[in-house]
């Protein structure tokens, strides 16, 4: 019978299904006949739905095993410095204990992923890893994680150990491959050690370990002749040796179904034998290109000709196909382009037009229907309400911005306590770029807080390079960050020499907070402000920083920018630290861009068509904060996410609320009369 199936997907899982039908039979049995490896390799994944193990007698490449992917995984990792994702892949690998009991090695590297791992890469080697826990672990002293660091620092310095004598040979440049081979194999070996079991018979262990064990020692016999080679590229002569070694298991797993290749088959027979992957450049293969010879000098050395093998295939096809029962499959497309049907099943279609052919819908169906879940609903918004004592009693001022436009957000961090990680080996992005010249700016007020140097711009950007150190190698960051630094801090420098003819600056990343005494509670707002000025007049200007984009006047005259007003209720009140209570005549926002427009100073008071009475936005800014958290403490009042239209971005929680699969629909809206959540705070 002939199958057409509409994808290489449903052609294995049908195969997989006819394999399995097969056993419904005491005794018969069933092969499926296919070059193509790939699909081979598919309906074995398939068969394992139902804990069915079939061998391929193909075989599996030494690479695709577990020791093998180890070796290869070890060599890549020093040839790349140690980077995060070749070393995590080493360490959280089934075969890496360092001697340790293996799941405990991997908490730890699991601990090593979070801490260091995560985010923009350090330093390169071990020595940058172990440089990283000591500025972590400086960092933490304050945080309640230091013994953790702690012993995650012992446990690397053991690794590190390990790992870095064949770092250092792989650092070398050129040298002899035996010397690769045998610090690779030594380290591998170390590495694979657990509590319990030596690092050779964990790593050599199995079919795949004694094949690899072999080509181990095949290449320490051949390495005289390999000379010496550049260690960059070792991982991939790794590969290549590897490539050309195929691991097959000793008996058979399975005793009544195969998977054969068209040679194997020639000899072998079973009841049912399904013939799969007849498309062109498969079955017949593709004639490789020969590098050396010509076809005319193919001929004249009396060699067979390239197409001899389309004929030898021809000769597999038909014997194949004498089975007493047959089935012919392909899929009608590979990777969503249209395929071209075998010239065997063309020659068919030619001879026998009436060659049985099977509705392939009844296997389709059946396929899908594995899979199809028993009911299908559509996912209502989530409308979390978690009891009033659970849910946050204090957050900082820039989070209650965050609390209006996505309060699902803060039900995510604050009363779930779930954290976002960055991405492993991350490349810098804007909230880096805000910290680091935050952290440069507050650096130069600090060391000049009353009189400016001769050299106040020079002074400026040699701090700015301290900060911006562990970032220079990123093309990034030197064709773009750098150069917008240096133009603002020649900006920053002009402009506070005028600004410090009116005005004294009092605090830099000054922290305080404020305790609100409410009918559900107490209510902590905690802040840092960037900066905050004495005027001559004895009022105070806070000045908020900002390396991106500024809060539009619309958004801070409906009361979605809350963060600057809050910041000027708090030193209204006296409640930064050291900082004495008095009024408040100027909030403004400098945004520093450091391109064409270098900078731009956006006050809430100097723009007439926007200008707003400052006292009377702080002022809003309470009434609408106090409003903010009684509705919040009403059991009632859900954690909706995104619940304004207006605002519809990327959260970082919209995957756990799954905001994909309702946003945009009538689902979205069902926000329910009288929930308050969207309110601004002024």
């Amino acid at each position: 019978s002939r199958l057409d199936a509409p994808g290489p997907r449903e052609e294995a899982g049908m195969i997989a299904l006819m394999l399995r039908e097969v056993l419904e039979t005491e005794g018969r049995t069933a092969a499926l006949v296919t070059p193509d490896r790939q699909l081979a390799r598919r309906v074995a994944g398939e068969m394992k739905r139902w804990d069915i193990l079939i061998d391929d007698s193909a075989g599996t490449p030494l690479s695709n095993t577990v020791p093998g992917l180890y070796l290869r995984l070890t060599a890549q990792m020093a040839g790349e410095g140690i980077a995060p994702v070749p070393l995590l892949s080493v360490l959280k690998h089934p075969l890496s204990a360092g001697g340790q009991e293996p799941g405990q090695f991997r908490k730890m590297a699991r601990l090593l992923e979070e801490y260091i791992l995560r985010g923009p890469r350090p330093a390169a080697g071990c020595a940058g890893i172990a440089l990283a826990l000591k500025t972590a672990r400086q960092k933490s002293r304050q945080s309640g994680h230091i013994a953790e660091l702690d012993r995650l620092t012992d446990w690397w310095r053991d690794v590190s150990q390990i790992i870095s004598p064949f770092e250092r040979v792989m650092a070398q440049g050129t040298l002899s491959f035996e010397e690769l081979l045998v610090h690779h194999v030594a380290m591998a070996e170390r590495l694979s050690a657990s509590l319990d079991r030596g690092g050779p018979e964990r790593l050599w262990q199995g079919d795949a370990g004694e094949e690899a064990a072999g080509l181990v020692e095949d290449l320490h016999q051949a390495a005289p002749y390999l000379k010496r080679v550049k260690a960059e590229n070792y991982p991939a002569l790794l590969d290549v040796f590897m490539g050309a070694v195929t691991v097959r298991p000793k008996y058979g797993q399975h005793p009544r179904l195969n998977i054969w290749g068209p040679l194997e088959a020639r000899l072998q027979q079973a009841d049912l034998v399904i013939l799969a992957g007849l498309n062109e450049g498969s079955w017949p293969p593709e004639p490789a290109p020969d590098p050396w010879m010509s076809r005319p000098m193919r001929k004249s050395f009396g060699l067979p000709s390239l197409e001899q093998k389309i004929g030898l295939s021809a000769h597999d096809f038909l014997q194949a196909a004498s089975a007493p029962q047959v089935v012919l499959i392909r899929s009608e497309k590979q990777d969503g382009t249209p395929t071209v049907k075998s010239r065997w099943l063309s020659r068919l279609d030619a001879v026998a037009p009436n060659i049985a052919t099977s509705d392939i819908s009844l296997w389709l169906a059946w396929y899908r229907a594995l899979d199809q879940p028993e009911d299908k609903r559509p996912i209502l918004p989530p409308r979390p309400m978690p009891p009033v004592a659970s849910r946050p009693r204090k957050l900082s001022v820039t989070r209650i911005e965050k609390w209006m436009q996505d309060p699902y957000s803060i039900y995510a961090a604050y009363i779930l306590k779930l954290k976002t990680l960055d991405p492993l080996d991350a490349d810098p992005g804007a909230a880096d770029k805000g910290t680091i010249i935050h952290d440069a700016l507050e650096g130069f007020m600090a060391k000049y807080p009353d009189q400016l140097p001769d050299n106040a711009a020079a002074e400026l950007i040699r701090i700015g390079d301290e900060k911006f150190k562990n970032y220079l190698d990123r093309p990034l960051v030197r064709a773009f960050w750098w150069p917008r630094f240096i133009h603002v801090a020649e900006w920053f420098v002009e402009t506070e020499k005028s600004r410090r003819l009116t005005s004294k600056t009092v605090g830099t990343e000054i922290t305080g907070q404020k305790d609100f005494d409410l009918p559900g509670g107490l209510f902590t707002l905690t802040a840092k402000a960037d900066r905050i000025d004495l005027l001559g007049d004895g009022s105070y200007s806070i000045i908020d920083y900002k390396t991106g984009q500024s809060p539009t006047a619309r958004k801070i005259h409906a009361g979605y920018a809350p963060q600057l007003p809050l910041e000027g209720l708090m030193a209204t009140g006296g409640n930064f630290k050291e900082l004495p209570p008095g009024p408040v005549s100027d909030l403004s926002y400098w945004q520093l861009k450091g391109g064409e427009d270098v900078a731009k100073i956006s006050s809430f008071n100097e723009n007439a068509r926007n200008k707003m009475d400052v006292s009377a936005v702080i002022r809003a800014s309470f009434d609408g904060l106090v409003e903010l958290v009684n509705i919040f403490d009403r059991p009632d009042t859900a954690y909706l996410n995104n619940p304004r239209p207006d605002n519809l971005g990327y959260g970082e929680y919209d995957h756990l609320a799954r905001t994909k699969e309702w946003q945009g629909s009538d689902l979205g809206d069902m926000t329910p009369e009288g929930d308050n959540s969207k309110k601004g705070t002024s």
